[in-house]
């Protein structure tokens, strides 16, 4: 499968600052994947090393941090002649055993000339404190699902995606329809790479749900094996409260949504958990399209996201044809699975997305988000009526600033607002 983070790993692959490199994210998005397919097409040899559940490994960083001394030993244990800008070393599953973690340090004071790569999840990185991380001495990727590019390559569309990345709309819009029967399927789907491969190889949406579920399934595994003991009830709690809370009008996240008379403060680390480990997003409200939109950020509102959208339509037990078969599944819940595909096609690309609420809640914008010196002022309309009142009182009340409305509808620049068809958002 390609991955567009591909060529930011090729990047710190020509670096003359290169650190060791930490790819983070959360479990299944594809980490150990990308690494080796890295090594495989970059590299002239590639020793790999699982750090879980690793006696072997163990016993090779408890012992002291000499390089020289821990590179033999990796080049015995994989049977890999180790050498320096020719072989990349890749340390998977590295939050299993921080010692290995810290190693990195070392690597960048000592051996900078070799390549190492380690993949973690944030389910443990973010837990184990009783280990230094290595601030400063390493280079750190995130990495995500699939977004909908990915997905139209994964199913053989590159055509599609190249077309869609000339931006040409006039001849974008002849293949709406096509693209249209494609974002259903990724709203199915989502962009879990096991998911998707899947579905690519079978087209059986029942074995493709299944696999959600398992992966979800291994999510609360997780809750239990990682997180304090005191903590995974409530995580449960807000992890299962996700869906609906989306399903709502107004999407702001409501404690008291999660049991009747639940405070902020019982719940605020139960969040903070599922946003370290990747499996959540929360996008803050701002009261002032100014920049920085982080200065403007109000800490007592937000929206929390789940990382998927077909994990999602898997948490809600959606039927399959409600989404596959029809438009239903773009206005559905409220526009619930539209906002977050639209989140979802945007945290790849590092942009910082906030959302705005007049104090008084008359003017409500989905998304503002800024891209480099520019603040855009979002809306999303899943239904056909796409009327943006919202968004039509809050340019006038800000000229200065230009629109974005993503919709089913075909592209269209209206001066104070431009439309932008749902499909073409990660381009």
């Amino acid at each position: 499968m390609e991955r567009n983070i591909l060529a930011q790993l090729i990047d710190w692959q020509h670096k003359t600052s290169r650190k060791p490199l930490i790819l983070n994210g959360a479990r299944q998005v594809g980490k150990t994947y990308i690494l080796r397919e890295f090594g495989r097409t970059q590299y002239k040899s590639t020793a790999y090393i699982n750090c879980d559940n690793n006696d072997v490994v163990t016993k090779i960083f408890s012992r002291d941090y000499d390089i020289r001394r821990i590179l033999l030993s990796l080049s015995a244990v994989t049977h890999v002649n180790i050498k320096p800008g020719e072989t990349l070393i890749i340390l998977d599953e590295i939050q299993e055993n921080p010692l290995a973690l810290n190693s990195l340090k070392y690597f960048c004071e000592n051996a900078p000339e070799y390549h190492v790569a380690v993949a973690g999840s944030l389910l443990g990185i973010s837990l184990h404190g009783d280990t230094s991380f290595p601030v400063g001495k390493v280079d750190v990727l995130k990495m995500y699902p699939m977004t909908f590019d990915e997905f139209l390559l994964a199913i053989g569309e590159k055509q599609l995606v190249d077309l869609l990345r000339s931006r040409d709309f006039s001849l974008i819009d002849t293949f709406a329809d096509k693209l249209t029967d494609f974002l259903r399927q990724y709203y199915f789907t989502g962009g879990m790479p096991a998911v998707v491969s899947e579905f690519v190889r079978s087209h059986d949406i029942h074995e493709v749900r299944n696999i959600q579920r398992q992966i979800l399934f291994g999510y609360r595994r997780d809750f239990s094996k990682h997180a304090p003991a005191n903590q995974v009830p409530r995580i449960n709690q807000v992890w299962d409260s996700i869906p609906s809370q989306l399903a709502k009008d107004n999407k702001k996240f409501i404690y008291g949504a999660i049991k009747k008379g639940a405070r902020a403060s019982e719940f605020e680390l139960a969040i903070q958990w599922l946003i370290d480990a990747g499996l959540v997003y929360r996008v803050y409200r701002v009261t002032t399209p100014s920049l920085p939109l982080k200065f403007y950020e109000d800490f007592s509102a937000f929206k929390l996201f789940t990382l998927d959208v077909g994990l999602m339509g898997a948490m809600a037990e959606t039927p399959p044809e409600n989404i596959l078969v029809g438009d239903s599944c773009f206005s559905e819940y409220k526009g619930a699975f539209t906002e977050l595909f639209v989140l979802t096609q945007m945290m790849p690309r590092n942009i910082p997305v906030y959302y705005y609420s007049a104090n008084d809640s008359r003017v409500e914008l989905d998304f503002i988000i800024q891209k480099g010196s520019e603040i855009i002022p979002v809306e999303v309309k899943a239904e056909v009526n796409v009327r943006s009142k919202s968004l039509r009182v809050y340019i006038d009340k800000h000229p200065e600033l230009k629109g974005l409305r993503l919709s089913m509808l075909p592209y269209k620049d209206q001066g104070w607002m431009v439309n932008v068809p749902l499909y073409a958002v990660s381009l």
